[in-house]
């Protein structure tokens, strides 16, 4: 068959065409001797164009380019299928960009254009997530050429969607409507699943009912995209019964609708809802699967019944259904979660012994529940195996900010920065979150070069440092009566963003009054009043307290007045420093009536409130209210403190010898209770883990 390439182009036609019907056969080879042959003679127009388009027709766009390329290094010219195919191979090679230009030769050649290459061309521009290039193209296309089908359309407004471009998907429409394209059910199905993803579940309902009116019926894949839409949007009655009217319809629902409404109903609690989906969707026929099965498990998790969830996984594994890493790690993290340490790395040596090896979000919960249960050196073992051992996956970034958060929780901030030069030397880059745990530790340690020093390294990587990073510097450049530097760096947040909390003005604020600087409070109080960030409880407790403190009264019953118009309920603390203030200020009176306020507001006065009514009493030697004072006290079985106890005998050392109001006070406990020591032998025994088998914690 082969020797015919060399004595005939008629006959090497015929051969190229019989050997195309089978590709394994002879194809690959002809083409081949086509490439390599130095003979010109056997590179004919028919040929060449015949063997461009056959490689086209079995996807075989790298053989098309490569012949393409030969036959125009020959001189021969494509005829339009052949161009065809090779604006397919850009599109595929994901180059539309050059596919277009293929296009414009197609136009000079003057070849009869048809929209199917139009819409080639355009799905590869969406496919790679240029959809404004895709829109430039449609309307140039659509100028110069001719108007796209509906295929064309559909395929734009599928990318718009894709790129969250709903409104300019919906002009698209109407564009359609205007032109007197039908839409079709792929129109509608693309733009309920773009509200869907945006939980616009209203305009959804609208759609649905236009396309009754269009005699369009919903099929599977679109009931799928609506129910899972109305479950995310919490709202799984909807969704149940849209599930009803598929049924009604007679369209059978696949298993990945009654695991959305699985899951629905899981996040709302409703296990016994859960549990009556499960056998509703068995009665239909529909077995479980692994997505089934972990949604029930997360479920029962989250309401705190492990071991339901626990007996659930044995049950899968009777079923023949294989656990999912992601089944695991859930079970996993839910046993952390509820206290069950021992169980959860008993779990993950089962997992092992299973089959499934634990992918590195599994050891990062293992990781984050050894820390959070005070089991750190436990955590960092494991970590050191994963960092040495083959056997473990790498750690990444997540693995070592759970570690340096547990370390840098119980002050080992030299263990911490070990593990963070470990990251420098694994290559494995720290993010913000990193930054600004060791940051806020070296403050905390007073240690400010260090700290700085990260400031530095992580502008030098390019992090751009968050709210979280602002406010923990702030904090702990007050904490250390650096009040410049912590104005300094507020300063930085209000002009490079972002905007600083009210977390961030009240730690500045408190500080300054704090330190008696209590004009400059009041000006960044101001400020707060005039900026979107509305000061809160605190700011005014911390205000009216030092305003109390300057003896500026006036000012400080002018806040209490804006707080009640702003309809900013006073807290404990507030009662707490009204009361404080005043009784020392000898305005009783007001003070006694913010007491009863606070009482009927449901607060429970703690001793340091009682302390400054004792105090303001005593000064105003209202002996017998005293002493009724400190019975109420007595009643509620509270304790005296130091505090307290010092104020009782101050004022008892300066009434008189004679009088009998010892005798009339009352009896108070000694101490406060005590948590008994067989309970405390209990919780520790509970949290005690022996060695795992297999892990060695």
């Amino acid at each position: 068959m082969y020797d015919a390439i060399f004595y005939g182009s008629d006959l090497l036609n015929f051969d190229i065409q019989r050997m195309s019907i089978n590709l394994n056969g002879g194809i690959f080879c002809v083409t081949k001797l086509l490439t390599n042959t130095l003979c010109a003679r056997f590179w004919t127009r028919n040929n060449c164009n015949f063997l461009v388009q056959a490689l086209a027709r079995s996807n075989e766009y790298k053989m098309v380019y490569e012949v393409y390329r030969r036959m125009t290094h020959e001189g021969i010219s494509p005829n339009f299928l052949s161009l065809g195919a090779l604006i397919e191979f850009y599109v595929q090679e994901g180059k539309p960009e050059l596919a277009v230009g293929v296009l414009g030769l197609i136009l000079k050649s003057r070849f009869s254009m048809n929209g199917y290459l139009g819409n080639v061309i355009l799905k590869g521009f969406c496919r790679n997530n240029e959809v404004v290039k895709a829109g430039e193209f449609f309307d140039g296309f659509s100028r110069n050429v001719g108007c796209f089908d509906i295929v064309g359309y559909n395929t734009l407004m599928k990318g718009l969607c894709k790129a969250k471009k709903l409104e300019e998907a919906f002009e698209l429409k109407a564009e359609m409507e205007w032109r007197g394209l039908k839409l079709d059910l792929v129109t509608y199905t693309t733009l309920i699943k773009g509200l869907c993803k945006e939980g616009r579940m209203d305009e959804v309902t609208g759609l649905l009912d236009e396309m009754k009116v269009m005699g369009l019926d919903a099929d599977a894949i679109l009931y799928d995209e609506v129910i899972c839409g109305h479950c995310h949007k919490g709202d799984v009655k909807r969704g149940k019964e849209i599930l009803n009217e598929m049924l009604s319809k007679g369209c059978s629902p696949n298993v990945n609708m009654y695991n959305n409404l699985i899951h629905g109903l899981g996040k709302r609690g409703k296990l016994k809802a859960v549990s009556a989906m499960v056998t509703f969707m068995m009665g239909n026929g529909i077995r479980p699967n692994v997505s089934t099965y972990t949604t029930l498990i997360e479920g029962l998790c989250k309401a705190g019944k492990v071991r339901e969830a626990r007996k659930l996984l044995d049950l899968m594994l009777e079923k023949g259904v294989k656990p999912s890493n992601m089944t695991y790690n859930i079970l996993i993290n839910g046993l952390y979660e509820h206290g069950s340490v021992l169980d959860a790395l008993k779990l993950l040596d089962f997992m092992v012994e299973k089959g499934n090896k634990p992918d590195v979000v599994t050891y990062n919960t293992v990781v984050k529940g050894l820390c959070e249960c005070g089991r750190v050196n436990d955590a960092s073992t494991l970590f050191s195996w994963m960092l040495e051992d083959k056997y473990y996956v790498k750690p990444d970034v997540f693995t070592c900010n759970l570690l340096i958060q547990g370390l840098c929780r119980e002050d080992r901030l030299v263990e911490a920065a070990n593990i963070h030069n470990k990251m420098i030397e694994g290559k494995i880059c720290g993010n913000i979150v990193t930054y600004n745990v060791l940051i806020g530790a070296y403050l905390k340690a007073e240690n400010i070069q260090k700290a700085m020093g990260l400031w530095k390294q992580m502008l030098h990587l390019k992090l751009i440092p968050n709210s979280y990073t602002y406010s923990v510097m702030i904090n702990g450049f007050c904490k250390l009566n650096l009040v410049n530097i912590a104005k300094g760096i507020f300063s930085r947040m209000r002009s490079l963003g972002p905007s600083p909390s009210v977390y961030d003005y009240n730690t500045i604020v408190a500080t300054l009054c704090s330190e008696g600087s209590i004009v400059q409070a009041k000006k960044l109080f101001q400020e707060m009043k005039n900026s979107k960030c509305d000061p809160d409880v605190t700011t005014f407790n911390t205000i009216i307290d030092a305003s109390y403190l300057a003896r500026d009264i006036q000012f400080a019953e002018e806040l209490l007045e804006d707080m009640h118009q702003r309809r900013l309920g006073p807290d404990a603390l507030s009662f707490s420093i009204l009361i404080n203030r005043l009784s020392k200020l000898g305005r009783l009176e007001e003070a006694r009536s913010i007491f009863d306020r606070m009482l009927a507001s449901g607060f429970t006065p703690d001793i340091c409130v009682y302390d400054s009514l004792l105090k303001g009493l005593g000064e105003e030697g209202k002996t017998e209210e005293f002493v009724n004072l400190l019975r109420q006290m007595a009643d509620k079985g509270m304790v005296l403190d130091k505090e307290t106890m010092t104020t009782t005998l101050t004022y008892l050392s300066h009434i008189s010898a004679d009088s009998d109001v010892i005798n009339l006070l009352p009896s108070f406990p000694k101490e406060t209770p005590k948590v008994s020591s067989l309970s405390c032998r209990e919780l520790l025994m509970k949290l005690k883990l022996h060695p795992h088998p297999q892990l060695q914690l």
